[in-house]
């Protein structure tokens, strides 16, 4: 038996008869190797196990979490628990427990990178800096394996684990500075030097840079804009929690999109990171949110289907009782465009590497604000002319990726890095037939 099976045990043991109780305990370590001015400056690493625990007495409904696991500890801990629930109101939308149910065998798991040394993480920052040896070279490598164990006083029990490795960094010239980011379940699938190379190109080619005016211009955008293009979709379009509110953009069976576009969440993918179910213990289900243009789900945990009529379809996390369930392994159908051929079919647009401090000014039509970060060019005739100053923009993502509006999907996809964070989308490179420029970086 696991370890985290045996915390997970011995916690509903001290739960007590006639209490709901649900357990997750998520056990592991990660490590993080940063550098700059093409310098290692940090090593920093942590190990260790977290217990999260919701019980329900009478329908009245408490959670808590802890990582201190000795025998006295979790006593206290679920006793407080306990009175904290015995003190709250009846919760009528409580959905109860998930009962025994099959979890699907997902296991995105590298044994050597969970265990990765520093000297390993450190000979793919080599990489990188060695790829432009006269630059300055900053960012990090990050490695990590978890373990999370499920269970539940119902019976139900799961238990899963995951690795993944991060590399992600900047090379600088004096005026400028250009991005590159990878991520996979193993780190030996991260290509330090090729990921150099493109932030390297990106400064270089960004040192002498000039202004260029507000518009709606065609745009290029680079797997990292799409990928916070995509969790965006996700966390305020395709949560059940916002539609049943009324603040999302879904309209199921609508043709809302363009008809290339087909964007599905699957943790099973052999690209996506993550565990099989989610944190009430429910198996996460290959979910199309998009299906050649047309919307066609949402993304449930048990409490939104129980007020929907359907099933939860394995999307709860730890905060999704406040901002509801949300996709964490999103596709975007890829195509089979080069980034050349779509800069080609470019007359007048702007190319953009990354996206910045991006908030949402309207949830209902996704009308985003944001800047551009590390590498922003224009687009004439076919070729890149020069770099740009930094741009601030103001689009609607649903309106971006509407019907008519995607003119070109790259063979390029992988996962990428996003406003909320690393390793939720696996993406591609697009071109898009409008972005909505609104001033520079200041205003």
């Amino acid at each position: 038996m696991s370890v985290s099976r045996e915390i997970a045990d011995k916690v509903l043991g001290l739960v007590g008869s006639n209490v709901e109780a649900e357990v997750r305990v998520t056990r592991g370590a990660s490590a993080l190797t940063r550098f700059a001015n093409s310098f290692i400056h940090q090593n920093v690493g942590e190990e260790g196990s977290t217990v999260a625990l919701r019980l329900a007495i009478d329908g009245k409904v408490a959670s808590g979490t802890t990582t201190n696991l000795d025998e006295a500890s979790l006593q206290s801990f679920v006793a407080a628990t306990a009175q904290a629930a015995r003190v709250q109101p009846v919760d009528p939308d409580w959905p109860g427990l998930v009962a025994p149910v099959a979890v699907p065998a997902v296991d995105h798991f590298d044994q050597s990178t969970a265990t990765a040394s520093p000297d390993e993480r450190a000979g793919k920052v080599k990489a990188f800096v060695d790829a432009a040896p006269d630059l300055s070279a900053a960012g990090y490598c990050e490695t990590a394996g978890v373990e999370v164990t499920f269970a539940n006083t119902a019976g139900h029990r799961a238990t899963g684990r995951y690795s993944h490795a991060m590399l992600d960094g900047i090379h600088q010239t004096a005026t400028s500075a250009g991005s590159g980011h990878a991520g996979a379940v193993r780190l030996g699938d991260l290509d330090g030097a090729a990921t150099g190379d493109e932030a390297a190109r990106r400064a270089r080619d960004s040192a002498d840079w000039f202004d260029t005016k507000p518009g709606e211009y065609e745009v290029v955008l680079a797997p990292e804009c799409v990928a916070t293009i995509a969790v965006f979709l996700g966390v305020y379009g395709f949560n059940a929690k916002s539609a049943l509110e009324g603040q999302s953009f879904v309209a199921i069976g609508e043709g809302q999109f363009d008809e290339r576009v087909t964007l599905i969440d699957d943790v099973a993918d052999p690209g996506a990171l993550g565990v099989g179910f989610d944190t009430e213990g429910t198996p996460k289900q290959r979910l199309a949110l998009i299906d050649d243009g047309v919307t066609r789900s949402l993304a449930h945990d048990r409490r939104t289907a129980l007020k929907a009529g359907v099933v939860s379809t394995g999307h709860a996390s730890p905060n999704s009782g406040v901002w509801g369930p949300v996709p964490g392994s999103l596709f975007l159908s890829g195509g089979d465009d080069t980034v050349g051929d779509m800069i080609a079919a470019v007359e007048r647009g702007i190319y953009v590497a990354t996206f910045n401090y991006c908030r949402v000014l309207d949830p209902k039509s996704l009308v985003v604000t944001g800047l551009t970060r590390n590498g922003t060019f224009m687009i004439e005739n076919g070729r890149i002319t020069g770099a740009v100053s930094n741009l601030r923009f103001t689009q609607s993502f649903v309106d971006a990726l509407g019907p008519g509006s995607v003119l070109g999907l790259g063979d390029d996809a992988r996962l990428g890095d996003s406003e909320f964070g690393p390793g939720i989308a696996h993406v591609p490179t697009l071109h898009l037939a409008g972005w909505n420029f609104t001033g520079g970086s200041d205003g």
